[in-house]
């Protein structure tokens, strides 16, 4: 039976989450990669072992993480029955619905039935009574705003999610979503949104303008766009990275010469500061008030404690700063 680091809130950063009492680790492990039926299950235990024992308290999920969907969920769950129950009230598990997960018209998007139908087979796959946070993963051009946020309404009340989010909104829906739930009282607090230093579409698409001005946290998610940032191309492609084993989310393509020419200037900024390159970009984000936390994604354990130690240099200069826009925006 595993057993928690007794020290594991020595040196963790917690971050209030918006106007809210909630505070969430200033790192939070995602469980998209990795974790499915494709991964083993040991090195799951310990990376889940690392994360906690190091202060991490958030697992992010979603209802078709995987491959295949839902076995994330289904594996988390023997991870909370086997080793993490008795430390349930410490930890904030989240999940979501809104992309494809069942056949027909009832498995996609933002309807009342598909998200509430969505949680309860999340609650049942994962053996817990509620979540702490349920998200709406993504906008639906077609369901009317006010119903898919009535159903978060009805979802809360029912006791099966403490808090709301909203995932993969712009700044202007997120207005308009916010003053529903205001009326609903939905205890909405934070967004979760792709943010790298060379993915800035939340500053130009007003999300994180809004999400300040209205009280909410944000999290992010590729913080190190895909493996863009992580400092293993920039010798070449190695054959087995995600490039070679799973083109879906980051292909050869992407590793243009422009982007390269991004990457290494980024890269020499980073040994200026004596940091590697990802602990570099962690650190960049980590910086910034709007930031409640920054989701990591691993493959090892290793992988989660070099992720931590950018929480030791997150100071940079106005002449760094200006550099490293000076190259991502070009």
């Amino acid at each position: 039976m595993y057993s928690a680091n007794e020290k594991r809130y020595d040196t963790m950063k917690y971050n209030r989450c918006g106007l809210s009492g909630l505070k969430l680790p200033a790192i939070s492990l995602g469980l998209w990669h990795n974790f499915g039926d494709t991964g083993v299950y040991s090195n799951m235990e310990e990376m889940c072992f690392t994360a906690f024992d190091n202060g991490i308290t958030h697992f992010d999920l979603a209802n078709n993480y995987g491959p295949k969907y839902g076995s994330a969920e289904i594996n988390f769950g023997k991870l909370i029955k086997e080793h993490f129950m008795p430390y349930r009230d410490e930890l904030i598990i989240s999940t979501k619905a809104g992309y494809d997960m069942w056949p027909g018209p009832y498995g996609n998007w933002g309807s009342r039935k598909y998200l509430i139908a969505s949680l309860d087979q999340s609650l049942k796959r994962m053996g817990l009574d509620y979540v702490d946070i349920f998200y709406h993963h993504r906008m639906d051009p077609e369901t009317p705003l006010e119903e898919t946020m009535g159903a978060l309404a009805q979802i809360v009340a029912s006791g099966k999610a403490l808090y709301v989010g909203l995932s993969n909104y712009d700044g202007e829906t997120l207005e308009k979503a916010t003053a529903i739930l205001g009326r609903l009282n939905v205890p909405f607090i934070i967004n979760q949104n792709r943010y790298s230093i060379l993915d800035r579409t939340i500053e130009r698409n007003g999300l994180k303008q809004a999400a300040s001005k209205l009280g909410k946290g944000i999290i992010c998610f590729s913080p190190l766009a895909q493996g863009l940032l992580s400092g293993k191309y920039l010798n070449g492609i190695p054959e087995d990275s995600r490039v070679r084993t799973d083109g879906r989310f980051l292909n050869e393509s992407r590793l243009d010469d422009e982007t390269m020419k991004k990457v290494k200037g980024l890269d020499e900024i980073a040994k200026k500061r004596n940091q590697p390159l990802p602990e570099m970009a962690l650190a960049w984000l980590l910086r910034q008030e709007e930031v409640t936390s920054v989701l990591i994604g691993a493959s090892k354990p290793s992988q989660i404690l070099a992720n931590i130690k950018a929480l030791d240099n997150t100071e940079f200069s106005e002449e760094e700063l200006d550099e490293i826009n000076r190259l991502s925006l070009a």
